[in-house]
């Protein structure tokens, strides 16, 4: 694989990738060395990548498990001697309403309409700005605008 190649196909998903690494450890620090090692691993195993059909896919998941090791590593470190205290009523009751308003907001997000709901993804959970978008689905940025606002509203009126 070139060098432009790697950047063409890799270096170009970072903001995604540390999206990622950033839900999964929450830390900006730890996501940024987690993308940091994921490149250095995919950098060092450049002659295989040309194998790889889909680098967007192989790279989230090779950054996945990295982050999984280190949130098993970070809680292998802080084991204690003593166990956990149990978890108060108060806790568990707010643990339950906060799961139930998620599948509130996720049945919502599904019953929105098939264009608002993709519009809604792109921008929210992957980032993209209104030209990619755009230019992904062939929409003018305007009515891209129109349809997220949309479906913003329908999310908040049924959430």
């Amino acid at each position: 694989m070139t060098e432009r190649q790697f950047h063409t196909d890799y270096l170009s998903l970072s903001g995604l990738l540390y999206r990622i690494a950033f839900y999964l450890l929450e830390s900006e620090a730890d996501a940024e060395d987690a993308v940091q090692e994921l490149y250095l691993r995919l950098w060092k195993n450049r002659s295989q990548l040309d194998e790889v059909r889909l680098p967007k896919a192989y790279s989230i998941r090779m950054l996945k498990n990295l982050c999984l090791d280190r949130i098993r590593a970070a809680q292998h470190l802080t084991f204690t001697e003593t166990l956990p205290e149990e978890p108060s009523v108060r806790q568990q009751d707010d643990a339950l309403d906060q799961k139930q308003r998620l599948d509130k907001v996720l049945e919502a997000v599904k019953a929105l309409p098939e264009r608002q709901r993709e519009i809604l993804l792109l921008r929210t959970v992957e980032g993209l700005s209104y030209e990619e978008i755009s230019r992904r689905i062939g929409m003018s940025p305007l009515t891209l605008r129109v349809l997220l606002s949309r479906a913003r509203s329908t999310l908040k009126s049924k959430v």
